[in-house]
């Protein structure tokens, strides 16, 4: 993990050399006060060299002007490297979540991951930056302090730092604690980010049922989860702050007692005491900005081993380089299995040929998996056993690309981007013109409804399409599949739960969008499929039942059942 984490310095050596020489500088000029003290007390001052005191006293302001200069270069350009290298790891992050399976979006929550990409890099932006600086410069005056100290008495410089080991010991004690509890927090933070966009996402069905007292109180809940988490967090670190600021406070009352001792023994020197005095505290003062470090440390840690967790999960499975061919369109099932994880089987030995061209419909109860056969025809779930194929090759041997390249889906819960409308239909096609776009919206009978919109195909649909109707979001993802262009279309209850009259345009441009392609159809409305080639009756991941709409009529099975029961 540690050397994942180096590795986004990489891009930035340049502007991370320059920020730790800046800071070496700014620890470097911090160094000179208590040098001038012990040489003006010893000799200037003494020897009334008045006109030596105050050109000390010039270089030491001009040296204060340039260690301002350096510290803006380090606060501005090291965060300027934080938040580019924060962006690297979103960027990254953002990639590795395009390649990961449908099944991690089963198991993980949209509002958990998009914690993780923006809160956590957050804070690990903060330690990519403070980190290394910190270090740096608290490392070169805890050692610089120390070697002139000793330079100036080694005795009473070892009495002093004898405290040091106590404070790494607590230090070291206490980290677990605190590690554990910041990644606590972590996870409570991703709940409640989870909670505010399932809760804004579903707010019309949250009014439509009166349910607003309901989704606060779940609210109030993962609320008061994450302020008992984080106080947990906050009460190890008040236990860790607390004390090694009682270990540091005990450095100035040694530097007092031993100090006041050693010059009543004339083992040390006014001035040098008066040099401890001024250079203890560039000790102290690092050490204190090392130990509030820890929180921004642990915190940094955390989020990056969340955003670790994420980078090292596997990706989904495409050994095969696109060759961008153009399917003909026939489909083989072959003794399919299939169960996704922790469940029940939802396709058991099924078994389906569709020849290219042909009208294919799925039918039976709710459950039965139609929709999983959908799923796996673009191979967005590897089957348990048997085999897929395309035009007589298998899955596994075709890259993703090339299938889903030659596969269209339109399904009832229409996903549309807060983008244009015109956007949204080249979404099928990123390289359509517009001229393209327009064509597909009239076949899909779409082109007079954005038309009388009052900025036609600029208009922004807002999120998910929310100023849209039903229909017209329907609509507009068939316009995206005609300009795909697909040998292969799945219609996934693409009708269901619209009006008539809407659903009758609806039938007009699928009709035309199923002209002279391998077309799969999922519906629960029979009358939406009499004119299928093929019509598959299918219970339990059971292939029960087949053949034409007359042809299944006089089996007198399932399907003259659910036949009979749509028309009463």
């Amino acid at each position: 993990m540690f050397k994942k984490f180096i590795s986004y310095y990489k891009p930035y050596k340049l502007i991370f050399s320059l920020d730790m020489l800046a800071s070496f500088f700014v620890s470097a000029i911090a160094m000179t006060y208590p040098i001038l003290t012990q040489i003006m007390l010893e000799d200037f001052i003494p020897n009334k060299e008045l006109k030596m005191v105050v050109i000390f006293g010039l270089i030491l302001l001009l040296l204060y002007i340039v260690r301002m200069y350096l510290k803006y270069f380090v606060q501005y350009y090291g965060h300027v490297m934080g938040v580019k290298m924060q962006a690297d790891m979103r960027m990254d992050m953002f990639k590795k979540l395009e390649k990961m399976p449908f099944s991690f979006y089963d198991e993980h929550e949209t509002g958990k991951i998009s914690s993780r990409m923006v809160n956590d890099l957050q804070v690990v932006s903060e330690l990519a930056h403070h980190g290394p600086e910190n270090i740096f410069i608290c490392g070169f005056m805890i050692v610089g302090s120390f070697i002139y100290l000793a330079i100036l008495n080694w005795l009473f410089t070892l009495i002093i730092f004898a405290c040091v080991p106590i404070l790494v010991i607590i230090s070291l004690a206490m980290r677990k604690k605190m590690d554990d509890a910041f990644t606590k927090t972590r996870e409570k933070t991703a709940v409640i980010n989870q909670n505010v966009e399932s809760s804004i996402h579903g707010i019309r069905v949250t009014k439509a049922f009166n349910n607003e007292l309901y989704e606060e109180e779940k609210f109030e809940k993962g609320n008061r989860e994450f302020v008992k988490e984080r106080s947990k967090a906050y009460k190890r670190m008040g236990q860790f702050g607390a004390s090694t600021g009682f270990i540091t406070d005990v450095f100035n009352v040694i530097v007092l007692l031993v100090g006041g001792i050693f010059l009543y023994y004339d083992q040390i020197s006014f001035p040098e005491y008066s040099a401890f005095i001024v250079s203890i505290n560039l000790f102290i003062n690092p050490l204190t900005t090392m130990i509030n470090f820890v929180e921004t440390y642990q915190d940094g840690v955390a989020g990056f081993r969340r955003f670790y967790e994420i980078i090292n999960l596997e990706e989904e499975k495409d050994n095969n380089k696109p060759v961008n061919v153009k399917f003909k369109g026939n489909i083989d099932f072959q003794n399919v299995n299939f169960k996704y994880k922790e469940s029940d089987d939802i396709l058991t030995n099924f078994s389906l040929s569709i020849k290219a061209g042909q009208k294919v419909a799925l039918v039976g109860p709710s459950g039965g998996g139609k929709t999983t056969i959908c799923h796996l025809l673009p191979h967005f779930y590897d089957v348990t056993s048997g085999n897929v194929l395309i035009d007589g090759k298998n899955l596994n041997t075709l890259s993703n690309y090339d299938i889903r390249n030659n596969i269209g889906i339109v399904q009832q819960d229409v996903f549309l981007f807060n983008d244009s409308i015109k956007e949204n239909i080249r979404y099928g096609r990123l390289d359509a013109t517009d001229e393209e776009v327009y064509e597909a919206a009239k076949k899909a009978r779409i082109d007079l409804d954005i038309k009388n919109m009052k900025n036609g195909y600029d208009t922004v649909i807002g999120e998910r399409g929310v100023k849209l109707s039903g229909g017209q979001k329907q609509r507009l993802s068939i316009a995206r599949v005609f300009l795909k262009n697909p040998a292969i279309l799945i219609l996934d209850e693409a009708t269901s739960a619209l009006d008539n009259a809407t659903e009758l345009e609806i039938e007009k441009a699928l009709a035309l969008l199923t002209k002279d392609r391998t077309t799969i159809v999922v519906a629960h409305r029979l009358s939406t499929i009499f004119n299928s080639d093929l019509i598959c009756v299918i219970e339990h991941g059971v292939l029960k039942e087949k053949g034409n709409h007359e042809e299944l009529l006089k089996q007198n099975g399932i399907y003259k059942n659910l036949y009979e029961s749509t028309i009463k």
